[in-house]
């Protein structure tokens, strides 16, 4: 059991985990263009390594929850590191796309584990105000990932090879892996009971609950809007504008701080009325949008597309930080489930997404990311639009329980 001299040490350790799923991801992408060549693939193909990642991570989370709230979450984390090291390496070794993908496949488990794991660890640990206060800060601490890492593997990249983004990724698994062996321990006091039937009925629970499968829905469309910049942005800034994967990675770290600046007004504004809030901030996107769409007739290059992004990146962050903090308190007697089911949902959702709109909408040039900028915001629109609905009927029902009383 995690002893409360550690604790502090312990909290710090989770949070240097959560941005794990960022890095796996967002470390390589200035060098995919580099990775395809390597190994005679085509864009596509290298895409799919991300693909792979966000399919295994989102279908691992649905299932891992239920697992962790019976067995504890320390042993599956600490044994989830190593194993996520060891692929790390592999990847690092090989020049076979096929193993990539297998490899990348171990990945999306193992960071699903560590990721469920340390959510629940909070939800263990503290309650209340405090516990709202540590979740609202997850979407600023997993920005972390998006902008540290494209700039890390930019530089790496230029100056190594590509493989050493894998060899920094496996080496920094083991590192904290021996701090949580020292320091950390199991946080789940009161283990649920494995009963399938059971644990099904919560799972159902759950998605019935109509406003939390639409805070589902937004969460994937507003980091899907990420996901299609960190699929086609480096194909656009290396081969559309030929610059290098130093400037990409530049650009990607630009916009993960729009991430956190989304965040960081996200928990700023946690008590203004939620449905205000967030369709001022749907508005603000689709003007945002258009006039991106609308400018490229104008004015277009590197600094043009970077700013827009960064603008309708801000917005996403802040629609995450929202509905992540709502839905993740949504049900805390299961944390790990909800935590599963919140990740898993909008990762497999997101991976199917991304992928779809990167098929039908190349990676060509602005005009085209400005284009799949514009469906995923008109989705959230929509999903407001249905969120807004269901708010009215909610208050409509209150006022008849009050007139009958």
């Amino acid at each position: 059991m995690l002893q409360d001299k550690n604790q502090k040490i312990a909290t710090l350790l989770a949070f240097s985990l959560i941005p794990l799923s960022g890095f796996a991801t967002d470390i390589y992408i200035p060098s995919l263009p580099s990775m395809g060549l390597s190994m005679h693939a085509g864009s596509l193909q290298v895409q799919m390594t991300l693909t792979f990642f966000l399919i295994s991570y989102g279908i691992s989370q649905l299932f891992i929850g239920s697992i962790l709230d019976s067995f504890g979450r320390y042993r599956f984390s600490l044994v989830a590191l190593l194993v996520f090291a060891a692929a790390s390496f592999v990847i690092a070794l090989t020049h076979n796309i096929y193993v990539v993908y297998l490899m990348r496949v171990i990945h999306g488990i193992t960071v699903a584990l560590i990721v469920v794991s340390k959510r629940a660890f909070f939800v263990d640990v503290y309650k209340d105000k405090q516990l709202k206060h540590y979740l609202s800060l997850f979407t600023i601490i997993w920005s972390a990932g998006p902008i540290v890492a494209p700039f890390l593997g930019g530089y790496l990249e230029s100056a190594l090879g590509w493989e050493y983004n894998f060899y920094f990724l496996g080496g920094l698994a083991l590192v904290i892996a021996v701090l949580e062996f020292i320091f950390s321990g199991e946080t789940l006091k009161k283990p649920a009971e494995f009963h399938l039937q059971k644990i099904t009925a919560v799972y159902g629970t759950m998605v019935r609950s109509t406003d939390f499968t639409l805070g589902l829905l937004m969460l994937c469309f507003a980091y899907s809007m990420v996901m299609v910049y960190n699929m086609t942005g480096p194909y656009i800034i290396e081969h559309q504008l030929h610059l290098t994967p130093v400037i990409a990675g530049y650009c990607s770290l630009i916009l993960g701080l729009a991430w956190m600046v989304g965040g960081f007004i996200g928990k700023a504004t946690i008590e203004r009325p939620f449905f205000k809030k967030m369709a001022t901030n749907i508005t603000l996107q689709l003007l945002l949008v258009s006039i991106m769409i609308i400018s490229l007739k104008f004015v277009n290059g590197l600094y043009a597309m970077v700013a827009f992004a960064f603008l309708i990146h801000v917005c996403a962050g802040y629609t995450y930080n929202n509905y992540f903090t709502y839905s993740m308190s949504r049900f805390p007697k299961n944390a790990g489930i909800a935590g599963g089911l919140t990740g898993g949902g909008v990762y497999v959702l997101l991976s199917f997404l991304t992928y779809g709109i990167v098929y039908f909408i190349p990676a060509h040039d602005e005009r085209n990311l400005s284009y799949s900028y514009m469906i995923l915001i008109v989705l959230s629109a929509i999903g407001m639009y249905f969120i807004h609905r269901l708010n009215k009927k909610q208050e409509a029902k209150v006022s008849l329980l009050a007139a009958a009383a």
